[in-house]
């Protein structure tokens, strides 16, 4: 038997993209499973910090850890964080670029 796997909505910006992603897959994945374009993706991994995004609105959890290399406390505190290495919790809102 196939289980429902809710999605919610990933709004990007600048560009107003927007995607469906299960809460249970990264948010980078999400995107990428979709064929989507709008979050920058390498290795995908957390490894080179290509996706890192800013979470406006919406919570998100963490899939493991983030390398401070790519992402600091302070940042990460700023709502900074890898696509890669977090799930959207419900709808969230994140900007693209704003490093």
């Amino acid at each position: 038997m196939l289980m429902h796997r809710p999605k919610v909505s990933v709004l990007l910006l600048p560009s107003g993209d927007e995607y469906a992603c299960t809460q249970d897959e990264s948010l980078l994945k999400g995107m990428l499973r979709l064929g989507k374009r709008g979050i920058p993706a390498g290795c995908v991994s957390g490894g080179c910090g290509v996706c890192k995004i800013r979470v406006l609105e919406g919570q998100v959890r963490s899939l493991g850890p983030i390398s401070r290399a790519h992402v600091s406390a302070e940042e990460e505190a700023q709502g900074h964080t890898l696509a890669c290495r977090v799930a959207p919790s419900g709808n969230v809102l994140i900007e693209v670029g704003a490093l």
